[in-house]
């Protein structure tokens, strides 16, 4: 809405994001890593096990926002390579928290690991932090005022919902389609989306 609707991103503002790209990218590996462990998916690749543990370690030592090291890069790629990973676990990310993006910023990570590297809308619009609370943006289309709201998903964000729901004359729900098959992230022996 903001691209289209209003100012778009400042460049402070497309700066902020790099850390969370970071993130995202570190956070897809991770879930493909964790996903093979629970489907019993082996690596291509015995080899590769060292490269896991340079992705493992980043997380263990909380470095997951920080700009991709040159070792960390090369453990991407060489994962991201990997059949088990990039086919057989990929496949199957339905069945455990794989992020819709994974593909978009593993397939970007030469770009992404870049000192110089800057986001792109379309890597701001495909990043995803965990919504806590409500955001709103505010537009004007046709001489109508719009408000959108992203609401926190989390079972815990729900009972916020209720607070924007006043002096509202139309209430329109946007789920994405992409969803329809994924786990609840608290509990993954539950589907995320319910058709009642």
């Amino acid at each position: 809405m903001r691209i289209l609707h209003t100012h778009g991103f400042t460049d402070d503002e497309m700066v902020q994001q790099k850390a969370v790209i970071y993130n995202n990218t570190i956070q897809a590996m991770v879930a493909l890593l964790r996903g093979m462990k629970t489907l019993n998916i082996p690596l291509e690749n015995p080899q590769r096990e060292s490269d896991a543990r340079v992705v493992m370690d980043v997380i263990k030592n909380g470095k997951e926002s920080e700009p991709l090291t040159p070792e960390l890069t090369k453990a991407l790629k060489s994962l991201w390579s990997d059949k088990g990973v990039n086919r057989d676990a990929y496949n199957r990310g339905n069945e455990f928290q794989l992020p819709e993006s994974a593909n978009y910023f593993l397939d970007s990570v030469d770009r992404i690991s870049m000192p110089d590297y800057k986001p792109t809308e379309q890597d701001i619009l495909l990043s995803r932090i965990k919504t806590t609370g409500i955001v709103e943006v505010k537009f004007q289309m046709k001489n109508v005022d719009f408000r959108v709201f992203d609401v926190g998903g989390q079972r815990s964000e729900r009972k916020k919902w209720i607070h924007c729901f006043e002096d509202v004359n139309a209430i329109i729900f946007i789920a994405a389609i992409s969803e329809y098959d994924q786990v609840l992230f608290e509990d993954e022996t539950t589907v995320s989306v319910h058709i009642v």
